[in-house]
C-alpha cells in the first residue's frame, strides 16, 4: 500500500488552483481549424527563439531559418557593425528567394535571379541596369526586416515589426531566474533533429512532465530521478512555477550515493558533467556557478522553446510546427570547450546518453498523434505531476481566444 504523505497530495493543484483539476480538450491537438489559429494568434504574435549568437560570432556570419510557422524563410546574420540582425530572405526586386544555403559569410548577399545585392545591414548595394528603372531610390528596397534581439546570447524574433512587448518584457519571470547562468562559457554545441508526425503541443507535453520517467525511462535514467527505495517508487517535483506565460519544472536526483555507476560513467564524470551525473545531482569535477533550483530545472519558454539546466551543462528543445500533425523537434547540448581528449570523450558520452531517452521519448509521440485522431477519447486526465501540461494548454487557449 502506498504511504504517500497527505500533505504532498495534489500539492501543485492546491498551489494553481485557478488552473483546476477537470479534463483537457484533445480537440485543439487535432483540429487543422484550431492549428491554424494557432499560427495566427499565438506565433506570429510572440518571441520565437532561433538560435545562438555563437552561431554567427564574426561579422558576416548568417544562417537561414525556414519558418513554416510563419510562411517565410529568414536570414539572421552578424553585420560588419557587429549587431545581429534578421531579415525575410527575400529579394526586394522579385521576390527570390535570396540565400539558398543554410549558413555562411558574406560581405553582401546577391540575389540569383537578376544580381540585386544587400549589404550585412540589409541596405541595397548593388543594383544591374540601375539607370532603366522609374523614380528609383535603393533606400527604399532594402531588405525586409524582422524585429530581433538577444539575451542571454540567444536570439529571438518577432514578426510583428514592432512587438507590443520587448524581449525582456516578454521573458519577465524567466529573465529575472536565469541571469547569471553560465550560457556563454557553455559553448560547444551537439544537434540532433527529429522529424515526427506530432502536434507540437503533444510533443511539448511528454517532454514536461516526470510522470513517465519511472516507467518509459526505467532503462536509461529512471534511477537517476527516482530512489528505488521511495515509498511509491514514483517521480515528484520538488518546484513547479507557472507565470503568465512560461513556467518551469525543477526536479532533485538521488545523488552519487544512490546512483548505480557502470565503469564508463565514472571515467566520463572525472572529466567533465556528464548529463546523467547532473540530472541526478551528482558531482563531477569542476563547479560552475549556476542559479539552479533543484538539480535540474526545466524552463519553458511559451511558446516552443525549452532551456533544460543543469550544473555544467545545458540542452535546449525547440519545436517548430510544420502543420497540425507535424513538427520538427531540434535538441541542442551545450558543454564548456574541451581542453583535452578526457574531456572531449566525457561530452561525447553525455550526449550519448542523453539521445537515448530522446529516442525513448519520440517512439511515443507519433504513437499518441495517432489514437488521438482516431477521435476515441475526447479529453485527456491529467494527474498533480502533469500541472505543467495544464497551464500549457490554458495559455494556448487564452491567446486563441
Amino acid at each position: 500500500m502506498e504511504k504517500e504523505s497527505d500533505q504532498n497530495f495534489g500539492q501543485w493543484a492546491r498551489k494553481y488552483p485557478e488552473l483546476g483539476t477537470g479534463p483537457v480538450p484533445i480537440e485543439p491537438c487535432v483540429s487543422p481549424e484550431h492549428f491554424e489559429l494557432e499560427r495566427e494568434r499565438i506565433f506570429k504574435r510572440v518571441w520565437l527563439n532561433v538560435g545562438r549568437d555563437e552561431e554567427i560570432a564574426n561579422p558576416g556570419d548568417y544562417y537561414v531559418k525556414d519558418m513554416a510557422v510563419w510562411g517565410t524563410s529568414i536570414i539572421v546574420m552578424r553585420g560588419r557593425d557587429g549587431k545581429v540582425r534578421a531579415f525575410h530572405n527575400m529579394c526586394s526586386h522579385r521576390g527570390n528567394k535570396l540565400a539558398w544555403d543554410t549558413k555562411g559569410n558574406c560581405r553582401a548577399i546577391t540575389c540569383k535571379f537578376h544580381g540585386w545585392s544587400y549589404d550585412t545591414a540589409g541596405r541595397l548595394t548593388g543594383v544591374p541596369d540601375e539607370k532603366n528603372f522609374f523614380e528609383f531610390k535603393r533606400a527604399d528596397h532594402g531588405l525586409t526586416p524582422v524585429a530581433t534581439d538577444v539575451w542571454e546570447g540567444f536570439i529571438f524574433v518577432h514578426l510583428d515589426p514592432n512587438p507590443k512587448e520587448t524581449l525582456r518584457e516578454y521573458l519577465g519571470e524567466v529573465a529575472d531566474q536565469l541571469e547569471g547562468y553560465p550560457f556563454g562559457q557553455l559553448s560547444t554545441r551537439f544537434t540532433y533533429l527529429a522529424d515526427e508526425r506530432v502536434n507540437w503541443k503533444v510533443l511539448l507535453d511528454a517532454q514536461q512532465e516526470g510522470y513517465h520517467l519511472p516507467v518509459l525511462h526505467r532503462r536509461t535514467f529512471s534511477k537517476t530521478i527516482v530512489s528505488e527505495e521511495s515509498a511509491t517508487n514514483a517521480y515528484r517535483s520538488v518546484a513547479m512555477r507557472l507565470y503568465k506565460y512560461h513556467r518551469m519544472l525543477a526536479t532533485s536526483g538521488v545523488g552519487d550515493q544512490a546512483s548505480v555507476l557502470t565503469p564508463i560513467e565514472t571515467l566520463s564524470r572525472r572529466f567533465g558533467a556528464t548529463t546523467m551525473a547532473a540530472m541526478g545531482g551528482g558531482t563531477y569535477t569542476g563547479n560552475a556557478k549556476t542559479v539552479l533550483t533543484g538539480s535540474f530545472d526545466f524552463w519553458v519558454i511559451f511558446p516552443n522553446f525549452v532551456l533544460a539546466l543543469m550544473e555544467g551543462t545545458y540542452f535546449t528543445y525547440n519545436l517548430w510546427p510544420q502543420s497540425v500533425a507535424h513538427t520538427l523537434w531540434e535538441v541542442r547540448t551545450y558543454y564548456p570547450p574541451a581542453k583535452n581528449a578526457g574531456e572531449r570523450f566525457s561530452q561525447e558520452y553525455a550526449k550519448c546518453t542523453l539521445r537515448d531517452p530522446l529516442l525513448e521519448d519520440g517512439g511515443v509521440h507519433e504513437k499518441v498523434q495517432s489514437m488521438l485522431a482516431s477521435g476515441a477519447r475526447s479529453h485527456f486526465t491529467f494527474q498533480d505531476e502533469e500541472t505543467l501540461l495544464r497551464h500549457g494548454h490554458h495559455v494556448v487557449a487564452e491567446f486563441v481566444k
